[in-house]
């Protein structure tokens, strides 16, 4: 199973949208794209009406928002894949059903709190898991080791689903979650307030294939 290393970016305007996604776009195969409404999570990100310069990079969008369902209809020609919060919306299959019916990829994040129970019938309509591994809407929170139990038994259950990991993702910590079962490694401030993106993407590269 492939193993990416995958930036993610929060920004306040198109300006700092466009410098960030720019300064790692060589590095990678994939970018996450992170908005938040402030409501689901307290901070804002991406909440303008925004333009995704064009890369080789495949973008996910990661809705750290209510009402994902506006967000979808709104923007899903934007980005390739889209990640829908489990606790943002009592209608998940509706949703699932939304992105699937504008031809974009599905996943499902699940909070800390959220248990893998919650989700087992909704996996064979998924192109993957995202779990939370920090409490959402904040850049540099610490990570809870507690949650490789949760990739471990999601693991056990859907063993060739792609299990993308988000939260404190970084040289120290990239590899109890790379043990426990994930392959797609979300790492935010470790990455994108470096001054070698090439270094440190490689760092975790390395780490991720032991």
């Amino acid at each position: 199973m492939d193993k990416k290393i995958i930036p993610a970016i929060i920004a306040t305007n198109q300006e700092e949208l466009t410098e960030r996604i720019l300064k790692v776009k060589d590095y990678v195969e994939i970018i996450q794209l992170d908005f938040m409404d402030g409501d689901f999570v307290p901070n804002k990100s991406i909440d303008f009406d925004f333009e995704v310069p064009n890369t080789n990079c495949m973008m996910e969008a990661h809705l750290m928002v209510n009402h994902p369902d506006l967000w979808i209809e709104k923007n899903h020609h934007k980005v390739d894949m889209i990640l829908i919060h489990y606790e943002s919306t009592k209608n998940i299959k509706d949703a699932i059903k939304l992105v699937k019916e504008k031809n974009k990829k599905v996943g499902i994040v699940l909070n800390p709190e959220t248990k893998i129970d919650r989700i087992k019938d909704l996996i064979p309509l998924l192109d993957q898991v995202l779990i939370m591994t920090v409490n959402p809407g904040f850049y540099g929170s610490s990570f809870i080791p507690e949650m490789q139990d949760k990739i471990k038994k999601l693991r056990e259950i859907a063993p060739n689903l792609d299990i993308e990991v988000d939260g404190g993702v970084n040289d120290k910590t990239i590899g109890i979650v790379n043990s426990a079962g994930a392959n797609l490694f979300v790492s935010g401030s470790y990455i994108v307030k470096s001054d070698d993106v090439k270094s440190r993407v490689e760092t975790l590269k390395k780490l991720a294939i032991q």
